[in-house]
């Protein structure tokens, strides 16, 4: 009988294994089943995250070294896209920039992850006046335009990557706990929460255990367009001059600065331009592919 049970284990862990197998190789061919475009953009975001960390060692400058008797030289053997007005090496500052904006994006999308799903789910499981409260004070926020809240908050407490990183995240909150508070409204009447409230385990416990993982697809899709759009208004800010401060190579301050010399120096502008620009289609195609691959509703269809 013992041999026959631990036969029949091995076999229930063969199987969950097995489906866990499956599970991934499904993943990867609905991912990488929306085209040539798809597998194009996530190894275009893979190259820009070995740059953003290996730049210290594919450049000899930094991104800070002037030299004023060799501003605004073409390419050369010495610079290979050539310098800025200040003598800086713009393939150093448009390395450094991916560093940056990668950076700032994926840290105010932390932010807003952390703070708006948990203020999501108490929201969307809770009743009565804290789940009001939340939601009021996200229909406060969502009156404020988000551009003019982000351009004061950065006004107020600088220009710093943190600072810039945490306003950012801060304001993408509203978009977190309305999805959050939407879905959780959507499970907290089924069985399984009830079994879970009936043998008398905590809020905590219910909506960690039981609503997270139910909605964690949603909230990675959320992620991965978050960070698009975190690059693309730090660049904004970065354009209009009150994001975050120079001499910091940001994409948006260098495309500011190069639209000066745009006429006989278009490098200094369209290289940070197009650096951005592949760097927000790539993350939104990617972020697609993950809402295809991780949806149940959508698998395969799109």
């Amino acid at each position: 009988m013992e041999n026959e049970t631990m036969t029949i284990e091995e076999l229930i862990i063969a199987q969950e294994k097995q489906r866990k197998k499956e599970t991934v190789k499904q993943f990867w061919r609905v991912f990488f089943g929306r085209g040539i475009l798809s597998k194009v953009c996530f190894a275009i975001l893979l190259a820009y995250i070995a740059l953003a960390i290996l730049t210290p060692i594919l450049t000899p400058y930094t991104p800070y070294e002037q030299s004023l008797k060799d501003a605004l030289q073409g390419v050369s053997a010495k610079h290979w896209l050539g310098t800025d007005n200040l003598g800086r090496d713009l393939l150093t500052r448009t390395l450094y920039g991916a560093r940056i904006s990668l950076c700032t994006g994926l840290l105010s999308s932390c932010v807003a992850l952390v703070v708006g799903a948990s203020l999501g789910l108490i929201a969307g499981y809770s009743k009565g006046f804290v789940s009001g409260l939340i939601m009021r004070l996200v229909d406060a926020q969502l009156s404020i335009p988000g551009l003019i809240l982000t351009m004061c908050l950065v006004s107020i407490f600088g220009g710093s990557i943190l600072s810039v990183s945490v306003i950012i995240g801060i304001t993408s909150l509203p978009g977190y706990i309305r999805m959050l508070y939407g879905q959780v409204l959507s499970l907290r009447e089924n069985d399984y929460v009830i079994a879970a409230e009936l043998v008398g385990q905590n809020t905590f416990e219910i909506m960690y255990k039981h609503l997270l993982p139910n909605v964690f697809p949603t909230v990675i899709v959320m992620f991965t367009g978050s960070v698009g759009a975190a690059v693309m208004i730090e660049s904004g800010l970065a354009y209009l001059g009150i994001g975050i401060t120079p001499p910091t190579p940001a994409w948006g301050t260098m495309v500011s600065e190069g639209y000066n010399y745009f006429m006989f120096k278009p490098m200094l502008a369209l290289v940070p331009g197009i650096a951005l620009m592949l760097l927000i289609i790539s993350l939104n195609i990617v972020g697609d592919g993950l809402r295809d691959a991780l949806d149940p509703r959508l698998k395969g269809k799109l």
